[in-house]
């Protein structure tokens, strides 16, 4: 199916840093060209504009993307999404029975209250699009300090969504609120003649002892080129839960950047799984900034890419208060061409005493011409820490494969079932059963079994 996009398009351009600095100005103009009248919101927008004419579009030059080339996006030319429009087979095909009455739909970075599901929600809760918000007692009371506030808006990508975001789904939980349904966001990109360019948005606010179950999924179809800009800004208070699962499983001809920030007053508790299966070329930076007493963080990653896919993993914890507790596992199944990127930090500040923190990055490489970049690291400046780090590669092991043999299962069997054990560790962290199961599904053809 074919889409209509606007007429603000930015040129392609050359690799040097002039012309990347021209291109991310061309950016910067077709976002805003694209922002609705009535979600103008001049001061935030005008303090992210500032914070990205000081920066340029990313290169390996810079540390934090010496893994991952970005020059293939400066030959094409990007224009703002249009709304959703036209068929929505793969929407229904994607709602999860345990979600029913909990569901938003976002296609193209807007939310489409037409095909959203809202009516299972609890009293007091609230769920929408920002844009029918505006004019909510919540949003003056609670929301807008909340709103591109948390750390880590600084980023090139972070901002550059802060400027032009068409729209964004709201979650605000009142206090002791407890959403027994998970609230399912499903964000759905419409390919178009055009390359288009879309940032959904998405602020979650679970206020004191409220609890909720949130998945993000991210798809689409797209083999052209197509560019998707996330930002989820979540704030927990104290002793709030939330526990996250987000997937990515965008089209071949995608380029995926995505921003999940979690702030966590004291006792609140945050479990988060990611899994990306999708995309040409993606990157999730997951922050998290623990900001009160015994916090606890969980954080689980699976990516399993082929041919000539990029996946990039970058994670930010950071302790500033006594008895924080973060566990962290992260994995990685590289085939072909593709390339795996993670690199984590945990900072455990001063303050922070009484910290228990591991992190654990493990890579599956099954052929000789895909790689893998880890880099996992521990900056503990408090001295009395419980604190642990690692990361292997390694390839399937010829021992395993014989051993299986043995028990009459063929070698390529054998193969696919060490592969498909590798990875359900991370699967199995997501508590919704259908969503599950649908993942272990695609796993299994990923795997050919």
């Amino acid at each position: 199916m074919t889409r209509s996009v606007s007429e603000n398009v930015v040129a392609p351009m050359a690799r040097g840093t002039e012309q990347r600095d021209t291109y991310l100005k061309g950016l910067i103009q077709t976002v805003k060209g694209g922002v609705p009248a009535d979600l103008a919101l001049p001061e935030l927008r005008s303090r992210a504009e500032a914070l990205l004419k000081e920066q340029t579009f990313p290169h390996t030059r810079q540390e934090d993307w010496r893994f991952t080339d970005l020059s293939p996006m400066l030959d094409i030319a990007f224009a703002c999404a249009d709304g959703p429009q036209g068929d929505t087979t793969d929407i229904e095909a994607r709602r999860l029975p345990e979600t029913a009455g909990a569901q938003v739909v976002v296609v193209n970075g807007q939310v489409s209250p037409e095909l959203s599901q809202l009516g299972g929600l609890p009293q007091g809760a609230i769920v929408g699009s920002l844009r029918d918000l505006q004019n909510h007692p919540i949003w003056s009371e609670k929301l807008v300090q909340r709103l591109g506030q948390a750390s880590g808006h600084h980023d090139v990508f972070t901002a550059l969504n802060t400027v032009g975001f068409q729209d964004a789904v709201v979650v605000w939980l009142p206090p002791s609120g407890v959403m027994e349904t998970p609230l399912q966001i499903l964000y759905g990109a419409e390919a178009a003649d055009t390359p288009v360019l879309a940032q959904p948005r998405c602020l979650v606010v679970a206020e004191t002892s409220s609890a909720l179950t949130l998945i993000e999924d991210y798809w689409g179809h797209a083999s052209t080129a197509y560019f998707t800009n996330a930002v989820t800004e979540i704030w927990l208070e104290a002793n709030a839960q939330i526990t996250h699962s987000r997937l990515q499983r965008e089209g071949s001809g995608t380029f995926h950047m995505a921003k999940t920030v979690v702030t966590q007053a004291r006792d609140s508790q945050y479990i988060g799984t990611a899994v990306d299966f999708g995309a040409r070329l993606s990157r999730h930076n997951w922050e998290i900034y623990q900001t009160g007493e015994q916090t606890t963080t969980k954080l689980y990653g699976l990516g399993a890419i082929t041919a000539s896919q990029r996946a990039d993993t970058h994670s930010l914890v950071a302790l500033s208060h006594p008895y924080g507790t973060v566990d962290q596992v992260h994995k990685a199944i590289v085939d072909d061409k593709a390339h795996s990127v993670f690199n984590g930090r945990m900072v455990v500040a001063q303050a922070a005493q009484e910290t228990n923190a591991s992190q654990l990055n493990r890579n599956l490489l099954l052929s000789d011409k895909a790689r893998i970049d880890t880099k996992p690291q521990l900056e503990i400046v408090a001295d009395n820490v419980k604190c642990a780090h690692g990361a292997t590669v390694s390839q399937l092991q010829a021992d395993e494969i014989f051993y299986l043999q043995s028990r009459g299962i063929s070698a390529p069997q054998a193969q696919r079932l060490l592969i498909y054990a590798f990875a359900m560790e991370m699967l199995e962290t997501i508590p919704v059963a259908t969503l599950r199961s649908r993942l272990t599904k695609i796993l299994a053809q990923w795997t050919g079994a």
